[in-house]
């Protein structure tokens, strides 16, 4: 063999380089084990010693170089998010905001508003960028009309559009100006997650136009993290309103204006189902208590008196606004107000009906001219439940020309800090101000004393601070019952700047720690015991010769796992599903060489040249058939994301270390052994001979396995057509929960208070593993983007299932604890993952088509490999469509499945082509040969690769899903089916169609020679 040397001299590089990476991941263990020790079970001590450490340096390399806790941590195998815990989300930049925000206030008009909302409507179903949609429904809505009429007069476009401008000149600067702004919003988001602190983020553009990826291991503090990434950063400072009895007439009068609208509706009903839908809601009619006291009580009374029930019918109408949805902030049994700009409180469930009723024009005309209402940034203090929000009055006024604009915003803030109050001993932020901003701040200050000047950051009060003496100097202090994380969060977002565009999270998950140790806890064992099972299997089957297989299946492995931690690639549970995979790939490349050299022994030569030969034999169609599986491989990578991208990385990494070390690797232990006169045996007494020589007709049988797959097809297409699919959130939007107890749960019981608590939206909820764990899948407000939806989706969840926890579980410790992951996915990315997963379906069949064709040059046997795949997909889908309400475990048509359907599709055809190969070589050494002889004997003689190969991967494949988790159980499970389908389809319908078309092709060329 050439070239002994290099290889030697290339595994030994590509060793130690594994070993160098892998060592940083050996070190960071050693520091967590020990700051486990130092912490004896308190995770804030361990959190702690972690801290303290960071920058030092823990790790000395062979002596060349020192490296930091922190540089090891950034080197170590990366694992990822359902493997660590922690949050991953999609954030996608609001282009819609940047496009209107460009555009003249004075030109805009009902032309432009339209063509915005039919851009908006036809983004829905198109992958084309926003800005060009928006060109495209302009020229519809306003045929001929000049778009630099909107846009020419905006100060920052003056000096590249003018009014004469063509619209497709203008297009081009907004699309300009649109990725800069996605690019900025990436770099500020970017400079947000550096500044939180987090080890390894992942943080990419992704392909789709204006949206980004975040992914952040080991953080279980998903509200913090939406409102770091979600925040605009709109610093606002604005005059306020006092609450006071003058305040106290405007609310009134617009209670006695809504109290009119609605008598003319004669619908009474609807204000109180808008509320609470249930009686509890009417205890807003009460009088006689003021503030948070009167929330609590009327979130927690009870009455059965039919009289009081009627009572509070009466006030119900009587007082449809003010006390049934806003409680106007009083003390000492509604005698006093409350000083401060806060003029009412209200439940979180109530503020959209508020704000639509304060929107109204009848509404509005009840209050001065110059008011503004905005909600307070958190829940009032000591509100256990959260869900107690205050609303505060603004007074815009004309300052310095800048009319209904705050008198000074954030663009005069240069500096930010958090730090701790002197005289209240709390968290605080500190801000400088330019010289401009200084002079205006003073100015604020000495106009409003004895005021409330109210700090609004993304049209939410932080806090409304009164003035008691001028500021100069331009410094000052934002204030509001912070703890220390959301002060330094907050000076973080100040810093970072000001999102050039909002950007919403369209998608989102959130997996728990302790659900993220099982789920390396039964990655890892199933991959043990599968790897064990396969070593002793290859032993068994093919005796010395199985040794060497096993010697290189371990050295795979280990490069596997060295290159995907030095590449820095993330490693996901289905990418331990990959590697398990990888167990089988590998095997399969040494069984296609072994049965080749069994072949050349029993014709006769000797060891050394049946290894040579065997080798020789076997290349081709190990790379024919190991390149159509990167292919799937690499759709994957290119259309999947998250822990789909990682298992498709995993795949094609093991594929290629597979090809070095079963035809390089293992061919110079073999020319070693032999050099040493080593007696190599192939197989044993009990395997010598099986599978050898077998005469089985499977050209004659194909018209029985033809009517079994049709008839196959048609239960599926019925199955499809009577139950459907059970699609998954990703395909079409909702919010998904994992949720552990201590004890078993009753899932209708929990169906029902879940129901009862999202206004009647039924939701999905089963046992997922074992009977002390639930899945809920919910629709509930998925369509709105707010940090307040999700959180109160997540209280609503919380107060279902509190009965079912432990007496006293707070909000917190149920996120932290009992809720072990959550997931949310938009309307809009569900239908951009269901686009992205019909392409990635056929681009995989037609580049797997392509290449068939051009290795075949055959179009025959192109056609009977893609027949083959759709017949293998379909089956997969069917089996789906019939079993998931009858097995124990979850068969969701998601992602995951996809990944599944490819990957089948790229191990089936990875058969196929190996018996094409077979198909070949006899044609090619038999031309002359009855073509059916031609096929039935290829497929005989690749019968013992057939069987070895689908065997040992069923055997990885059975074992991770029965130690694997619940996590991948269907993932797994669609893999089973589909290999063992596509190992039936390999002999019985991909060969048996490419005959009957290669006959089809013989007879219509033998005609036109007749006609010719």
């Amino acid at each position: 063999m050439q070239n002994k040397g290099a290889i030697r001299l290339l595994a030994i590089l590509l060793a130690l380089a594994c070993i160098y990476q892998l060592s940083f991941t050996w070190k960071t263990n050693q520091v967590k084990s020990n700051a486990k020790e130092y912490a004896n079970g308190d995770a804030a001590k361990e959190v702690y010693y972690l801290d303290s450490i960071s920058g030092k340096e823990v790790y000395n390399f062979i002596g060349l170089r020192k490296y930091s806790f922190r540089e090891c941590q950034q080197r170590e195998l990366n694992l990822g998010l359902d493997l660590k815990g922690g949050m991953s989300v999609i954030l996608e930049v609001s282009v819609v905001d940047v496009v209107r925000v460009l555009a003249a206030e004075s030109s805009i008009d009902s032309a432009f508003d339209a063509s915005m909302a039919l851009a908006q409507e036809m983004q829905k179903t198109s992958q084309e960028s926003f800005v060009r949609l928006f060109g495209k429904a302009f020229d519809k809505v306003s045929p001929g009309g000049r778009l630099a009429y909107y846009f020419y007069l905006n100060e920052s476009l003056k000096d590249r559009i003018t009014n004469n401008s063509t619209n497709s000149e203008v297009l081009e600067i907004l699309e300009v100006e649109a990725n800069s702004a996605i690019s900025n919003s990436f770099n500020i988001i970017r400079n947000r997650i550096d500044r939180f602190g987090v080890a390894q983020p992942n943080i990419q553009q992704l392909e789709t136009h204006g949206r980004i990826m975040v992914e952040l291991p080991g953080i279980n503090e998903p509200d913090r993290v939406r409102n770091i990434l979600q925040s605009s950063a709109k610093l606002e400072f604005w005059e306020t309103y006092e609450n006071d009895q003058n305040f106290m007439n405007y609310l009134m009068a617009a209670n006695k204006v809504i109290k009119e609208l609605e008598d003319t509706k004669g619908d009474t009903t609807l204000l109180a189902s808008s509320s609470n839908k249930n009686e509890k809601s009417t205890e807003k009619a009460k009088l006689d208590t003021g503030g948070l006291s009167l929330l609590e009580e009327m979130e927690s009374g009870d009455s059965t008196s039919s009289d009081t029930t009627l009572a509070r019918q009466q006030q119900m109408k009587d007082y449809p606004f003010l006390y049934s949805l806003l409680i106007p902030n009083l003390m000492n049994d509604n005698k006093q107000f409350v000083p401060g700009s806060t003029i009412g409180l209200a439940h979180i469930k109530d503020i959209q009906k508020i704000n639509a009723y304060l929107e109204m024009k009848q509404v509005r005309a009840a209050f001065p001219p110059n008011v503004k209402f905005y909600w307070s940034a958190k829940a009032i203090k000591g509100d256990k439940s959260q869900t107690i929000y205050e609303l505060n009055a603004i007074k815009v006024s004309r300052v310095g020309g800048r009319e209904g604009k705050a008198p000074l915003d954030g663009s005069s803030v240069v500096n930010a800090r958090d730090d701790v109050s002197a005289t209240q001993a709390t968290a605080q932020v500190d801000m400088t101000m330019d010289g401009e901003g200084g002079k205006v701040w003073a100015r604020m200050t000495r106009e409003n004393l004895g005021k409330c000047i109210a700090i609004v950051l993304d049209d939410k009060v932080y806090s409304s601070p009164r003035v008691q003496s001028e500021i100069k100097g331009g410094n000052s202090q934002i204030t509001g019952d912070f703890t220390q994380a959301e002060a330094k969060d907050l000076a973080n977002v100040l810093k970072s700047g000001k999102l050039p565009a909002p950007a919403r999270i369209i998608q989102e998950a959130v997996v728990g720690p302790t659900l993220g140790k099982e789920g390396i806890d039964s990655g890892f064992n199933s991959f043990f015991i599968a790897f064990v099972i396969v070593l002793l299997y290859m032993i068994f089957y093919y005796n010395k010769a199985g040794i060497v297989a096993d010697i290189a299946l371990t050295i795979n492995m280990f490069f596997l796992i060295g290159v995907l931690s030095s590449i820095g690639a993330v490693l996901t549970l289905p990418g331990i599903a990959g590697i398990v995979l990888t167990i089988g790939m590998s095997v399969d490349a040494n069984v296609i060489i072994y049965e080749r050299i069994r072949e050349e022994l029993r014709a006769g030569k000797g060891l050394k040249l049946a290894v040579k030969d065997g080798y020789q034999h076997a290349f081709s169609a190990i790379i024919d058939g190991n390149m159509t599986t990167v292919i799937a491989g690499v759709v994957l990578y290119l259309f999947g994301t998250g822990p789909i991208r990682g298992f498709a990385t995993t795949l094609v990494i093991g594929i290629l270390t597979t090809l070095f070390t079963a035809i390089l690797l293992s061919r110079v232990i073999f020319v070693a052994m032999l050099d040493r006169n080593k007696n190599i045996t192939f197989g044993t007494k009990w395997t010598d001979n099986i599978f050898y020589n077998t005469k089985i007709k499977f050209i004659e049988w194909r018209k029985w396995a033809y009517i079994i797959s049709i008839a196959t097809i048609v239960i599926g297409i019925t199955s499809i057509a009577v139950r459907g699919i059970n699609w998954g959130v990703d395909f079409t939007g909702g919010r998904t929960y994992i949720v552990r107890f201590d004890q078993p749960v009753n899932t209708a019981e929990v169906t029902k208070t879940i129901a009862a608590q999202m206004e009647g939206e039924t939701p999905s909820v089963i046992t997922f593993g074992d009977d002390n764990q639930i899945r809920v899948i919910t629709k509930y407000k998925i369509s709105e983007r707010s940090v307040e939806a999700d959180k109160e989706v997540e209280t609503k969840l919380y107060t279902a299932v509190l009965p079912l926890l432990p007496q006293g579980t707070s909000f917190d410790t149920f996120i932290t604890k009992y809720r072990q992951q959550s997931e949310k996915v938009g309307p809009t990315i569900a239908r951009d993952i269901k686009i992205q997963a019909i392409w990635a379906l056929v681009i995989a069949l037609i580049l797997m088509f392509i290449y068939i064709v051009i290795r075949f040059k055959k179009w025959e046997y192109g056609l009977g490999a893609v027949i083959s795949l759709f017949h293998d997909a379909f089956i997969v889908i069917s089996v789906y469509s019939i079993f998931y309400a009858l097995v124990p475990f979850n068969l969701e048509a998601d992602q995951s499945f996809i990944a599944a359907i490819l990957t089948v599709i790229g191990y089936s055809i990875n058969d196929t082509v190996i018996i094409f190969d077979r198909i070949r070589e006899n044609s090619t050494l038999h031309p002359k040969l009855d073509r059916k002889w031609v096929f039935d004997t290829s497929m005989n003689s690749t019968l013992g690769r057939t069987f070895n190969t689908s065997f040992t991967t069923l055997i990885v494949l059975i074992v991770s899903f029965l130690f694997g988790g619940d996590v991948t159980k269907g993932f797994i499970f669609a893999m089973i089916i589909g290999i063992g389908i596509g190992t039936y389809s390999s002999v019985f319908v991909a060969s048996p169609i490419a005959y009957d078309l290669l006959n089809w092709s013989e007879v219509r060329r033998k005609k036109k020679l007749e006609k010719a």
